[in-house]
């Protein structure tokens, strides 16, 4: 005869594992992009990124690597040194007020049919005391600016550490390795490589969950 407790033990046992199967059988959820199919935008304005990182250089490391994928991606991409130049003509001298200005504003002044919005969230070199490593996190929304509508959203990251899985030498090894590394990372800026990495990630089309292909990527000239 089984005890009530075991009967107990045994069936929460079973539910777990239960719980544990659906998990893991669970498909990914697909990002609507119903909004997105709608709007069709071809021509995009990147505002500069806001920076929640200590690294005061990571706001125009990560905003001068944004262009390129997008551009890959079929976009046309209003040049960020213009972009930049008129907020600072017209007073705008920060990332938080340019992220403030009205969508239809920012249409008006630069005819744009969407404005991407970016984030980093981390940015910069952190010593772990067994390693070293130059990590870039960053986040975007695109948003329609005839109405204010938000399109698309997605986040990356990137990290030496995704190169640097050599444990070899010890603990010793590690230790001087982390400091050969922290000093690397200042000199040579990896922040800065990682950076492009990331946005690589971030905004190359056709990425799980990633943006759209635009209007002027191969498979979309071809239909035309």
């Amino acid at each position: 005869m089984i005890r009530p407790y075991e009967l107990c033990r045994r069936l929460l046992a079973v539910l777990g594992l239960a719980a544990l199967t659906a998990c893991a059988t669970q498909p990914a959820k697909q990002y609507d992009y119903s909004a997105l199919k709608e709007a069709k935008p071809a021509s995009l304005l990147i505002l500069p990124p806001l920076n929640d990182s200590p690294d005061v250089a990571a706001t125009y490391s990560v905003y001068s690597q944004l262009t390129h994928p997008l551009a890959e991606s079929g976009y046309y991409v209003l040049p960020v040194s213009l972009v930049d130049e008129t907020l600072r003509q017209n007073g705008v001298v920060n990332a938080a007020e340019a992220h403030s200005i009205d969508a239809a504003k920012l249409r008006q002044i630069f005819g744009a049919d969407a404005a991407l919005y970016v984030a980093v969230k981390r940015y910069g070199s952190v010593y772990k005391v067994v390693s070293s490593d130059a990590t870039v996190e960053v986040e975007a929304k695109l948003v329609d600016l005839k109405t204010g509508q938000q399109l698309w959203d997605g986040k990356a990251i990137a990290s030496t550490a995704e190169q640097n899985n050599n444990n070899q030498g010890g603990l010793v090894g590690l230790l001087v390795k982390a400091v050969i590394d922290q000093i690397a990372n200042n000199l040579t800026e990896r922040s800065h490589h990682v950076a492009g990495i990331a946005s690589q990630r971030l905004l190359t089309a056709g990425t799980p969950n990633g943006l759209l292909p635009g209007p002027r990527a191969p498979a979309a000239a071809a239909k035309n």
